[in-house]
């Protein structure tokens, strides 16, 4: 491993990731309106569930299919889902997908309708309106999917469909935060971080992240920004290292080269030492990692420059051993962009 999480805590990560596939559906059963919920549309699925618990996709999609057909929206959503993340080998089709989830928004299906939301917002398969997108976001929080609280902030934050109004995107992706989505605390944290003046709160943005931390690497990398640069407290690089380095450590691309810079000097308490054998030795591994995987060229650039920094005062001797790390971190973990 690249860095000192524990190992309960990386376990718990990676199980996290290897459900986010079949979160969607379950939430998307587990969340029906009540008036879907008397119809007990989900028990003829079982079959066509088990399949595709299991990873059987080919078997799953007909079956799938078969009740879309006959009007069942649980099963209309996962066929739009098959569509939209190309699973079986099927092509990726956002039109279709779009069409299959309108279909099982009809029935009250609040993942759907939030996905339906999106395709209005994005023009697939229909012109872009996004008023109407808010009109099917605010649809599907009312189902319960509260997420789609925090879709509709954005519209509110750009003044898309509705009138722009920055403090009421906050206070309704707040909502969504106030009932424990981890997506929506990191969020509600960017916004009052980056957010304009009248929404701007740097102790409360420090708060949020806090809250999502502990699962998100995302709040991770926000926490060692704010760290780093001194935004609502003074400049802890120590502090923002940990948070870089905690974030990089399960993926998330952002943060590999932060915490580089870090390790080898970027903070002014290290401008006149050269970084000890382990800082340097975490420098290269984390440079090394952001060269192969970032997509910011002015990064890629500047990380290759420190890079050549690094291997004329690195003994030699290190690069194999270090690069095995890098491997091993890569095979542990796919990359995380945002």
């Amino acid at each position: 491993m690249l860095s000192g999480l524990s190992k309960q805590a990386v376990t718990g990560y990676r199980h996290m990731k290897s459900i986010i596939g079949l979160m969607l559906l379950i939430g998307a059963a587990a969340q029906l309106s009540p008036a879907y919920a008397r119809t007990d549309l989900a028990s003829e699925l079982k079959d066509a569930q088990a399949e595709l618990a299991v990873g059987d996709y080919h078997k799953a999609y007909p079956q799938f299919l078969h009740f879309a057909e006959q009007g069942n929206a649980l099963a209309q959503f996962t066929v739009a889902m098959f569509h939209r993340l190309g699973w079986g080998n099927l092509p990726v089709d956002p039109v279709a997908a779009c069409s299959w989830f309108e279909k099982s928004a009809a029935g009250d299906i609040p993942t759907a309708t939030h996905y339906l939301a999106g395709c209005f917002e994005q023009g697939i398969g229909r012109p872009a309106n996004p008023a109407q997108a808010a009109v099917w976001y605010q649809r599907a929080a009312d189902l319960g999917h509260y997420l789609s609280l925090c879709s509709l902030a954005e519209l509110y934050m750009k003044g898309e469909g509705v009138t722009r109004n920055p403090q009421k995107g906050l206070e309704l992706c707040e909502q969504a935060a106030e009932q424990g989505a981890v997506p929506a605390r990191v969020q509600v944290g960017r916004y009052l971080l980056q957010g304009d003046d009248s929404i701007r709160d740097l102790p409360a943005a420090h708060a949020w992240f806090e809250l999502a931390a502990a699962v998100s690497p995302e709040a991770q990398y926000y926490l060692g920004i704010m760290h780093r640069d001194g935004l609502g407290h003074g400049r802890t690089p120590d502090e923002a290292r940990l948070w870089f380095e905690r974030a990089a450590s399960v993926g998330y691309v952002p943060a590999y080269f932060p915490t580089a810079r870090l390790y080898y000097g970027d903070s002014p308490d290290y401008q006149s030492q050269r970084p000890s054998a382990d800082d340097l030795a975490k420098t290269y591994l984390w440079l090394s990692a952001t060269s192969q995987r970032s997509r910011d060229p002015v990064e890629l650039e500047q990380s290759r420059a420190m890079l050549e920094q690094v291997l004329a005062i690195m003994p030699p001797s290190w690069v194999p051993t270090l690069d095995e790390r890098v491997a091993a971190h890569f095979a542990e973990y796919p990359a995380i962009r945002r």
